[in-house]
């Protein structure tokens, strides 16, 4: 593309970024953790070291009609950061910097390449906690998980990631740098745009900054690991401690085949609940959880040394790895009503048998969000066509998903993948509300086309 030579010109008066045309670097970029492997690879990278790099690059890509797709770890599992042919890769993981916490108004600003785990990890330092935790917390990066809107395993408790989402510092298509949102908890001053970024996949604008709420780190932490003789009496037992009253902060549901899996399967065909509390009041929690879960458990485990509960919540974060020792795999998203949990893993796990094709299910019990894990057949890493009756499974996950009044996807974010599942769930206003708005922000289609609409 001979328009490179003036982005490269214009990169070197901003913040001097780099654009990349090496093979390597085009390949590596041109998929995410979804498997989606793109004909043809992108036309270059462009590495941003900081905000005019991506002002530069988004000028220019308007002046010249060339889609941009931009990128953080690479973590996505919906194909969000798929890139083709004609596309520029805007490569936003050089940004790293925690701008600043501010402790006292539980507050923190960083660039949208800082690891999930490394902002956590720098507030507790200031007794604070960052509190989304998706399972991929220690690769995933801020951006990411605000374009996706991530949830993970404190989410029962604490919300997904538009819940700590205050305020963003956003480049639009044209390269126009704006902000939303502000560094209050409480704010109605204009439409909310922030809420309107968040989960957008980078087809609206690219963030390169966000102020984000902190929560004060727990005083406490108990756990309650219960195992039970069907998964749908563990889904079951979950509704149970919604319904009693309690407040955990992570509730989450492993199957039989999961445990399988991860080689720590209790009774034949049973499943797994951990429950974790927190907070000065984490001991009296527990045990009420306990006192629930205690009627329909084969076995219970409580533990309040924080060495034991990081064991037994450690179980939930190895599922996937183990899972995908076994083979390529197709990671799904869905969510359902708390209530309709206990049918639809029953359901998913009937349609496995009935099929023959594995499914291995985990879930944030406490508010329905599933991911049910497909074998394909195919070795790990195989980029082919995935099988047809593996596809069918997957279709008809999604189908019972709507079904049962929920969602194709509760935090991975639509993508590529889930497209023409959309129309199922929006009807006729609502996407053509989405398609104005998308026309609103973008009038070229510049940012990420083809994804999230």
């Amino acid at each position: 593309m001979s328009d490179l030579a003036a982005l490269e010109r214009a990169l070197r008066d901003a913040d001097g970024g780099r654009v990349s045309v090496t093979a390597d670097d085009r390949a590596r970029a041109s998929t995410d953790r979804s498997g989606w492997v793109p004909a043809s690879p992108p036309v270059a990278v462009v590495r941003a070291r900081g905000v005019a790099d991506v002002v530069a690059t988004l000028r220019w890509a308007s002046a010249h009609a060339v889609p941009v797709v931009p990128r953080g770890a690479g973590t996505g599992l919906a194909g969000g950061a798929v890139a083709g042919a004609d596309a520029v890769v805007l490569d936003l993981s050089g940004l790293t910097r925690i701008v600043e916490i501010r402790a006292d108004d539980l507050v923190a600003v960083v660039e949208p390449g800082v690891l999930t785990a490394d902002l956590d990890r720098a507030a507790a330092v200031h007794g604070l906690r960052y509190a989304p935790d998706p399972a991929s917390a220690t690769i995933s990066t801020i951006g990411g998980n605000i374009a996706t809107n991530a949830g993970g395993l404190r989410c029962v408790k604490y919300g997904v990631t538009r819940d700590s989402v205050l305020g963003l510092d956003v480049v639009l298509a044209d390269g126009t740098r704006t902000r939303t949102g502000r560094a209050t908890v409480k704010g109605v001053a204009g439409y909310d745009l922030t809420s309107l970024f968040v989960g957008s996949e980078g087809t609206l604008g690219v963030i390169v900054g966000a102020t984000l709420r902190l929560h004060p780190g727990p005083a406490r932490t108990a756990t309650a690991a219960a195992h039970f003789a069907t998964v749908a009496a563990a889904a079951a037992a979950a509704s149970a401690v919604t319904r009693a009253g309690a407040r955990p902060a992570m509730l989450e549901l492993l199957d039989a085949a999961t445990l399988e899996a991860l080689d720590a399967a209790g009774p034949p065909g049973g499943a797994l609940l951990l429950a974790q509390a927190d907070g000065p009041g984490a001991d009296v929690e527990i045990d009420a959880i306990a006192a629930v879960l205690g009627r329909t458990a084969t076995r219970l485990d409580v533990a309040t040394d924080p060495r034991r509960a990081d064991e037994l919540v450690a179980v939930r974060r190895r599922a996937l790895p183990a899972i995908e020792r076994r083979g390529r795999v197709l990671i799904e998203d869905i969510a359902v009503p708390p209530s309709r949990l206990a049918e639809t893993v029953t359901r998913i796990g009937e349609l496995s048998a009935r099929t023959g094709v594995p499914v291995f299910t985990f879930a944030h019990a406490g508010d329905g969000n599933l991911h049910p894990i497909v074998l394909t057949g195919q070795p790990f890493g195989d980029p082919g066509p995935v099988p047809a009756d593996v596809t069918a499974v997957v279709d008809d996950i999604f189908r019972l998903a709507l079904d049962l009044g929920g969602t194709i996807t509760g935090e991975h974010g639509v993508g590529l993948l889930k497209r023409k599942w959309l129309a199922a769930e929006l009807d006729a206003g609502a996407g053509e509300l989405h398609r104005r708005i998308k026309a609103a922000f973008d009038p070229h289609s510049v940012l990420n086309p083809g994804k999230a609409l």
